[in-house]
């Protein structure tokens, strides 16, 4: 990690990462699964047990996720085994259909023992097969770790709502490689479970109208994902996800919300959510760009009164040019005050900046109450001086000072490919070259991850590519 305090410092959305995978089953793929684990994360130790007693015996003080197949949790007292392991998250992958469709509670009443996992997922031998689907089993375990004790993050959370690990499982993946370390995701299967979540009550004649967001994790979440039917109260009802959106539109307007489903009431829904049909041919790439659009995690947006996208800013060096064009006493500078007025209301600087690695400029503008010219004029100098800082502003390895993309190639090439795994590991190269603004190769290098000498290649060899193309653009 950087070593001067004046040096650039990640925003390391879990400080706290999963140590080991336990695998207790004795179903092959999952054991195979270990080397997916070895070749994609590998700041993990897997582990396959070999039986109940082993699992029973745990005791460690390091993050760990115990990964169980049906079998193999009905045999465990997970309480017991928690009590020697605190940091330690329970995961089931079932291949019971029964568990792969339903809510948590018919689940329970089936199969008791379902209730006894932190985390649910479907497992079968198609699209949920262990190696497809067991590193985000790993990264949702992290994440929930980390949620509930550990990360100090703002502006983190895509929350996702839907009572089914057959979806979840399916889904999961796709989002993660969307997101990368940029975000964590948080799983709920019910109403109530989410509204203790967004607001820390478990009805909504409980949420306090005066401190709400201090109450919940609502405040942290940068986009919502839902589904239209889950339980709410005690049976599924088909305005669960209807009655979510409107509480959301009343508290929290200014994050994306994406409903998830095929149902016909999701079409009431339009004017105020964007559309994802389950299964439909090109959903999931059409998620993608919308998370790429809408959620901070790529350009900023300047959109007119009809949705015609104005600009696309990708740094903040752009964003620079067009508040200097906001600023003009001219018709195009009066309209572009008015729709930066509205970014403002909604938190889309701030949301922005947190995605982009400029925590710190994050958080001065988190509250954005300035209007008109003295909104433009606060965010050009903000922007000015952050500009300013993060030219002057080195990336440290090994007591080296890094400015640009020559210097960082050099370290590449001559650092242990350990070091450049733990860089890798929590996306420091990527949100740094975000910040310096090669957003283009920040990108590409962002899901990358790996260890030893083919790291290093892969990663040399993306930087000289697009250092080729940046001296072209001179």
């Amino acid at each position: 990690m950087p070593e001067k305090s004046d040096s650039y410092a990640p925003r390391v959305i879990n400080p706290v990462k999963i140590e080991q995978v336990l695998i207790l089953s004795a179903t092959e793929e999952l054991q195979k699964a270990a080397k997916t684990l070895k070749r994609d994360m590998p700041w993990v130790t897997p582990l396959v047990l070999t039986g109940p007693m082993e699992a029973m015996q745990l005791a460690s003080k390091r993050a760990a996720v115990l990964i169980c197949d049906d079998t193999a949790l009905n045999l465990l007292d997970t309480a017991s085994i928690k009590q020697n392991h605190p940091d330690l998250v329970v995961v089931l992958l079932s291949s019971m259909e029964l568990i792969h469709c339903s809510p948590p509670s018919v689940s329970a009443e089936k199969f008791p023992y379902t209730a006894w996992a932190d985390l649910v997922f479907a497992v079968n031998r198609r699209d949920c097969a262990p190696h497809r689907i067991i590193t985000s089993v790993v990264r949702s375990a992290e994440d929930l770790l980390n949620m509930g004790r550990y990360s100090q993050a703002r502006r983190y959370i895509f929350l996702v709502v839907d009572d089914e690990p057959r979806w979840t499982s399916q889904f999961l993946p796709v989002l993660y490689d969307i997101i990368g370390q940029r975000a964590a995701v948080k799983v709920t299967r019910t109403y109530e479970e989410t509204l203790s979540f967004l607001f820390g009550v478990g009805r909504e004649e409980g949420i306090s109208q005066e401190d709400y967001r201090s109450r919940g994790h609502g405040d942290d979440v940068v986009c919502l994902i839902t589904d239209i039917f889950y339980p709410h109260g005690d049976n599924v009802r088909r305005d669960a996800g209807t009655d979510l959106i409107h509480l959301i539109d009343r508290y929290y307007p200014r994050f994306p919300k994406i409903i998830s489903s095929k149902a016909s009431e999701a079409d009431d829904l339009r004017s105020t959510a964007f559309l994802m049909p389950k299964g439909d041919p090109g959903s999931l790439q059409t998620l993608r760009e919308y998370i790429h659009d809408f959620t901070g995690m790529g350009d900023f947006l300047v959109c007119s009164k009809t949705g015609k996208v104005l600009y696309r800013i990708k740094n903040i060096r752009e964003m620079l040019a067009v508040l200097k064009t906001a600023e003009k006493p001219t018709k195009t500078g009066q309209e572009l005050r008015h729709i930066l007025e509205a970014s403002g209301e909604r938190d889309n600087f701030s949301t922005w900046l947190y995605m982009h690695g400029y925590k710190d400029l994050a958080d001065r503008l988190l509250p954005m109450h300035a209007k008109g010219r003295r909104l433009v004029s606060l965010l050009r100098r903000v922007f000015e001086e952050e500009i300013e800082r993060v030219d002057a502003e080195p990336l440290v390895i090994d007591g080296r000072e890094i400015f640009g993309l020559e210097e960082l190639l050099d370290v590449l090439r001559t650092l242990p490919p350990s070091r450049i795994q733990d860089y890798s590991d929590n996306d420091v190269f990527s949100t740094w070259l975000d910040r310096k603004g090669y957003t283009e190769l920040a990108e590409e290098i962002r899901p990358i991850h790996g260890s030893g000498q083919r790291l290093e290649k892969i990663l040399i060899k993306k930087i000289e590519k697009w250092m080729k193309f940046y001296s072209s653009q001179k």
